[in-house]
């Protein structure tokens, strides 16, 4: 049983405005500002009292910066004069018993808009953040937004004097998009008629997610998308640090945009990222890694040679051992090494049962093994097309990085594209928007460039994975409902685990990587939804 706090009366009832019970030792907070709540955390760290209490003794005393006196100018929907009051309380805590981890406690939910697909890829660089972004593959990108298609223009552009032969070619591009959608459509609607048991809104859907994914190698690096982001005052202020170092103008000026707005809710957390001698100095450093990086790779004068889609160039010879071994260390009382020599010296048949052990009965891709699994890893070097690489660099927990997109490593030409006769189209497509690129590295620079290089020109990244984290990108970017592209190369990551590096133990025990070949991979995914929709009485949405 629980300790049940005692309140009195009058107690309970200013608590009761902030938390969401009185009477369980788990409980939210509300009706607060996200810098409060920060402030709160702050104190709480360093004292032996309740949260309630705490507010009660020590947050309620200050008539002008109690906690009080901030929620009644939120009930006056004064929220300005709240975060003022708020921002002063929490200076007050912060200077007497803060560090920078308090920073790890307020959030925001922040809208990113007509952001650039290269800028998304910055946005969303930082591990410890949620993000959501706008998918190519459930919209399709032939409608305007105002007197333009869905792309972004740089400053670097303009200021090479390039944006009427600029935006002559985006609305080539997008003009050539829309052509080979309206070809594609219709092809797969002949290809994949409805099923009798299939809504309007399921059909369509997989046959756009279909056209899309085959059409999408048209939309240039400049695309605009929507990224919806939460995180952390100190995961923002990372954030903004890196953009501010950033080459690219779009993500300097896009870092004041969203500092403004941070400011507005969570000003002491992000108060450092433009003062001059701490941001200032920190994206200076940033800054100056970069340049000094590029001078040297240049100065090493080398081509690349000529390798697969993916190349497995790292793992560990013993990573099995290690992996058996520690299966056991959070069980044993042995320490790392002790186990290690011991398991080290069983037959190999002992230790598959020990991996298989600690795999267990998987019923679902959703039960991973435990981080005995992050004991050994795999490091992968990828070269496959811009579109495919969006959808892998989501997965932010594992070690990844990427080189400038550029037109050197040529392009993919998606089957769909020749079974319609839009190969003369394609082809036409990324000649210009590859003269286009040429012309801004000459005028701008390289990464200037990048914004209009199209979807389909190849970049080289790398993966740099342990074991668990390989469970869960392989196993669900091989799922049915995947883009077919990005399916095969997480396909070919696991044969490498298993046939190159020589980890079968680990490999089969990812029982969910999916091999088979899907003509319509989404509508099992589409079916289901149309089934939780009708089971919780939502109505279908319109086709």
């Amino acid at each position: 049983m629980y300790f049940l706090e005692p309140f009195s009366t009058e107690e309970q009832a200013v608590l009761s405005r902030y938390f969401t019970n009185l009477d369980k030792p788990v409980f939210a907070l509300i009706n607060l500002p996200e810098v409060v709540k920060g402030a709160l955390f702050a104190r709480y760290s360093r004292t032996h009292k309740s949260l309630r209490r705490l507010l009660l003794d020590e947050f309620l005393a200050d008539p002008e910066q109690g906690i009080d006196a901030i929620a009644g100018q939120l009930q006056a929907d004064d929220q300005v004069v709240a975060t003022e009051k708020a921002e002063a309380l929490y200076q007050r805590v912060f200077s007497e018993y803060g560090d920078d981890s308090v920073a790890q406690l307020g959030g925001v939910h922040l809208a990113c808009e007509q952001a650039s697909n290269l800028l998304t890829k910055v946005l969303e660089r930082g591990r410890l953040a949620a993000y959501l972004e706008q998918s190519t593959r459930y919209i399709y990108y032939d409608r305007p937004i105002g007197e333009r298609f869905r792309y972004f223009t740089p400053a670097e552009v303009i200021g090479a004097k390039l944006t009427t032969e600029y935006q002559t070619t985006m609305d080539w591009l997008f003009g050539a998009y829309s052509e080979v959608v309206g070809r594609l459509v219709p092809h797969f609607e002949e290809q994949f008629p409805q099923g009798a048991d299939d809504s309007d809104f399921v059909w369509k859907a997989t046959i756009r997610a279909k056209a899309c994914d085959a059409a999408r190698g048209l939309l240039p690096a400049a695309t605009t998308s929507n990224v919806g982001i939460y995180g952390t005052g100190q995961a923002y202020e990372s954030l903004l640090l890196r953009m501010r170092a950033h080459p690219l103008a779009e993500a300097a000026d896009y870092s004041q945009l969203m500092l403004d707005e941070l400011r507005k809710v969570i000003p002491s957390f992000v108060k450092r990222v433009d003062a001059p001698d701490r941001g200032g100095v920190w994206s200076a450093y940033l800054a100056d890694i970069r340049t000094e990086m590029d001078e040297r790779s240049s100065a090493l004068g080398l081509k690349p040679d000529g390798r697969p889609e993916v190349v497995l160039t790292d793992w560990d010879p013993d990573g099995e051992i290690k992996v058996a071994a520690a299966s056991l260390y959070a069980q044993s009382d042995l320490p790392d090494d002790q186990l290690l020599h011991v398991v080290g010296g069983l037959p190999s048949a002992a230790r598959e049962e020990l991996i298989r052990a600690y795999a267990g009965d998987r019923t679902n891709r959703r039960h991973k093994p435990g981080r005995g699994m992050e004991r050994t890893g795999y490091r992968f070097d990828i070269l496959c097309d811009y579109g495919i690489f969006r959808d892998l660099q989501r997965h932010r927990l594992m070690t990844l990085d990427w080189q400038r997109l550029g037109t050197q490593h040529g392009y993919m030409t998606p089957d769909p594209i020749r079974t319609v006769g839009a190969v003369e189209l394609w082809d036409e497509a990324m000649d210009r928007a590859a003269h286009l690129a040429d012309r801004i590295e000459t005028e701008a620079g390289p990464d200037a460039a990048q914004y209009a290089v199209p979807f389909a020109y190849k970049i080289r990244f790398y993966m740099d994975l342990n074991a668990r984290e390989a469970f869960h990108l392989i196993e669900l970017r091989t799922a049915q409902g995947g883009h077919a592209d990005y399916r095969r190369v997480c396909q070919e990551m696991h044969r490498l685990i298993r046939d190159q590096a020589g980890h079968t133990i680990i490999a089969d025990a990812m029982s969910y990587v999916d091999y088979n070949n899907y003509e319509l991979g989404r509508l099992e995914s589409e079916r289901r939804s149309a089934a939780k929709r009708q089971a919780a009485g939502v109505p279908e949405p319109a086709a």
